[in-house]
């Protein structure tokens, strides 16, 4: 593989990683969730100067997008453990709102399928809080969809991480064979 084809997987992945962190993005605004909103904001930056220095051979940017992919990697496995309730983590805390708010994951309420209109008893309409019915008829609970968006931010950046670093060892060795010259 050369170094255009390089170039060209790593341009794709940083797209490709530009789409879904906007996507993202919009659900954790519409959840309110403050700390997932800072990190994707500061991704998107990251991610468009690593797409930069693909296309302007800037092996700065490509190595600052690399290590920002290891960060980005070691939050998106956060997320992953704190919607699965692993190592202490809990998907009820309030660490993704920063305490700010008492709001959660936009699709705990508004998931695929979950029908809150409908309780089973006149009993539940009249309590105050409807999070203990919000799942009620879902086809896939709120944690799983956290839980595949981190694991797609997950897949995309072990790849985007790979092409980054052969496309700084390319552009590293272009650059010796021109002090040769």
């Amino acid at each position: 593989m050369g170094c255009c084809s390089g170039r060209c997987m790593l341009m794709f992945f940083c797209a490709l990683q530009l789409i879904t962190a906007v996507e993202r993005q919009v659900f954790d605004f519409l959840g309110y969730q403050w700390a997932p909103i800072l990190v994707n904001f500061l991704h998107v930056i990251v991610v468009i100067l690593g797409l930069f220095g693909t296309v302007q051979y800037k092996p700065r940017c490509i190595v600052l997008y690399i290590v920002w992919s290891v960060f980005w990697v070691t939050w998106n496995i956060f997320i992953c453990c704190l919607y699965l309730d692993l190592g202490g983590l809990s998907k009820d805390s309030n660490y993704l709102s920063l305490g700010l708010s008492s709001y959660r994951s936009w699709w705990k309420d508004n998931g695929p399928g979950c029908e809150n209109g409908n309780l089973p008893t006149t009993r539940w309409q009249h309590m105050e809080s409807p999070a203990l019915v919000s799942e009620l008829g879902c086809v896939l609970e709120f944690q799983y969809i956290e839980v595949m968006h981190s694991a797609l931010q997950l897949f995309i950046s072990a790849l985007g991480f790979v092409f980054a670093c052969y496309v700084v060892n390319i552009f590293n060795e272009e650059e010796d064979t021109c002090l040769f010259v």
